[in-house]
């Protein structure tokens, strides 16, 4: 086996230096010079990036990957092939082969000798009729809708690839893997599965680095970035990237670099683990893992471990992330002052539909009114509220221009105090995610590495013997009882939340067992939409997870038809969690840590 490390190392480093695309160039440097590691990771594919990368493509057909990550290489290239680090990323898109070949000429440039492999076979946009006929429906996994049906025209269609590849890559000895679509664990799974030699089946190890994976792909979301009890943080100045140590059974510990901002605590590591997660059995093609059975500890010094990950064989289908042309949309922001907010929007929204043929000749439209403003208020602008509309519709003149004039034609002869905020111009295209899943039968990896083509077949095509792995119940603390106090919820709980194409999940966790017990029984799926209650029109279901003292609830439809096309402000559905920390609730005083003042006693509220 080809490999990098001494043979007596006891765990292999792997660092993250992106989080998505847009993430802090300088990272990889920074993760490179800050201290010892052997791979260099990088996620930037979120479902709405795929979007953005076809756009490239459709201007550039040799472009379509991520172009940042040249430029962090060209940074570290010298320094990762002095120090045998070596480089995986997903950033090579949807024209990985584009991407290894302007690598190719960086190394080139650095007059450096460097073995660099890509991998492809995600793409399955030039077999989607084949596939039909093979009887593979691509039915939409949250409307039932298959894409025959759904008369949309798909534009990008690509297949979540898994680990093995990225390890067939580096036995071959290659310094830099270039993958398209993968898992987003897969970039750390390989060089894991690479460094121990693990096998298809060593499904609890496989588990643990997809956990370690899911944790640092993200990038500072698990060192303190995004996280609820912010206040925590020592400084959020030059925080640092995340690091998983992982060992030979799967257990890791996530660290970072000394004298780097942020924090890596149980916290922390915990947020990141709910987050943009289902159901606690996360799928994926090459294990399952089983997060209601990991234990995480805090080591302090920045360091937290996790182990007993256990791992099932995994599935045997292979998500698709399809994005497919909805059309055309544009937005408008009306601020409403004062007085008889409502009625003010009602007065403006009529009239607007009236100038424009009216909202029936428009493929959809949404009118939110956002009330911010307050009472008796001490400036211009906390007597705002504001009025958002956003049309659509396959003809985009109608959401274009001729929609904004029609606007500021009521700018004199409506509302009191008009005032608009900038609006979409022309009316921008978007797209629309279309998550299906496909038979692993029809995905074959296809690693290229100095000038030979390997093909790796997704593990539930080798006949391998299923094994599924069945929890252990945790035991709940007793609930407590006694007086009961109004607090915040977020003073005693902390939240994660995200987007899974048009659902979203909102993960919550405690910090002690006996505060669990009372969230555990408090917070049903009934009881989150009645303090949501724009949650409320959509399917919500709990998971319990209660060996790391978290619930997780998968909102399902609350984002439309996916990140490029909701309406929602927050179309990603980040503030979510947040939005569930500031709602007041009742809990008994003796879980109420020292110095949170309650807001009033319940009795006190009621008189």
């Amino acid at each position: 086996m080809a490999t990098n490390l001494t043979d007596e190392a006891e765990f292999i480093r792997i660092a993250n230096c992106s989080g998505f695309y847009g993430d802090r160039l300088s990272a990889a440097k920074e993760m490179v010079d800050g201290g010892p590691i052997d791979v260099l990771t990088g996620d930037y594919l979120a479902e709405l990036t795929m979007s953005i990368l076809y756009a490239k493509k459709a201007k550039d057909p040799n472009g379509g990957y991520v172009g940042t990550f040249l430029k962090q290489v060209k940074e570290v290239l010298c320094d990762c092939m002095e120090k045998n680090i070596k480089i995986v990323t997903n950033a090579g898109g949807l024209n990985p082969k584009a991407m290894a070949d302007e690598l190719e000429a960086i190394a080139k440039e650095l007059k450096l000798d460097v073995k660099i492999a890509y991998i492809d076979g995600d793409d399955l946009l030039p077999r989607i009729e084949d596939l039909k006929s093979a009887g593979q429906s691509l039915i939409n996994i949250d409307t039932g809708v298959a894409l025959a049906d759904g008369n949309r025209n798909p534009v990008t269609a690509n297949a979540y690839l898994g680990a093995w590849g990225i390890k067939e890559a580096l036995d071959q000895g290659a310094d830099i893997v270039v993958a398209p679509r993968v898992t987003d664990a897969a970039v750390v799974i390989g060089p894991a599965a690479w460094k121990f030699n693990w096998k298809r089946n060593d499904y609890d190890a496989l588990a643990g680095a997809l956990a370690a994976g899911h944790i640092i792909e993200c990038g500072t979301q698990a060192t303190g970035g995004n996280y609820s009890f912010f206040q925590e943080v020592p400084t959020f100045s030059k925080i640092g990237f995340p690091i998983a140590e992982i060992e030979a059974d799967g257990t890791f510990t996530i660290t970072k670099h000394k004298d780097t901002g942020g924090l890596v605590s149980k916290g922390t590591v915990t947020a990141q683990l709910l987050y943009e997660i289902g159901a606690p059995a996360y799928l994926n093609p090459d294990v399952i893992g089983h997060f209601d059975t990991m234990k995480i500890e805090d080591l302090g010094n920045d360091r937290v471990r996790v182990s007993g990950t256990r791992g099932s064989s995994p599935t045997k289908t292979h998500k698709v992330c399809i994005n497919t042309f909805g059309g055309f949309k544009n937005t408008i922001e009306v601020l409403l002052t004062g007085l008889d907010v409502e009625a003010k929007a009602k007065l403006f929204s009529d009239a607007l539909f009236e100038l424009v043929g009216g909202r029936e000749s428009f493929d959809s439209v949404t009118e939110q009114l956002i009330r911010s403003e307050k009472i008796d208020p001490e400036t211009n602008e906390q007597a705002y509220a504001s009025l958002r509309v956003t049309v659509k519709s396959s003809d985009q003149p109608k959401v274009g221009r001729i929609f904004g004039a029609k606007v500021i034609e009521l700018a004199l002869s409506n509302i009191p105090g008009f005032t608009t905020r900038p609006s979409g111009g022309a009316g921008s295209p978007y797209m629309v995610h279309w998550p299906a899943l496909v038979d692993g039968k029809h995905i074959v990896e296809r690693v290229h590495c100095g000038g030979v083509v390997t093909d790796v077949q997704p593990t539930s095509q080798l006949d391998l013997e299923d094994i599924y792995y069945q929890q252990v119940p945790v035991d709940i603390a007793p609930l407590p009882k006694g007086e009961m106090v109004r607090i915040p919820f977020g003073r005693l709980f902390g939240t994660r939340s995200g987007d899974k194409g048009g659902n979203a999940n909102l993960g919550v966790w405690a910090k002690t067992d006996v505060s669990y017990s009372f969230l555990h029984e408090f917070l049903t799926a009934d009881k989150l939409k009645e303090l949501l209650p724009d949650a409320a029109p959509f399917d919500v279901e709990r998971f319990d997870m209660a060996n790391i003292s978290a619930l997780n609830f998968y909102i399902k439809g609350i984002l439309g038809e996916g990140v490029a096309a909701s309406t929602r402000v927050d179309g990603q559905a980040k503030s979510l969690g947040e939005y569930l920390r500031a709602k007041l609730i009742d809990v008994p005083a003796s879980i109420v840590p020292e110095g949170i003042v309650p807001v009033a006693t319940p009795s006190a509220l009621e008189v």
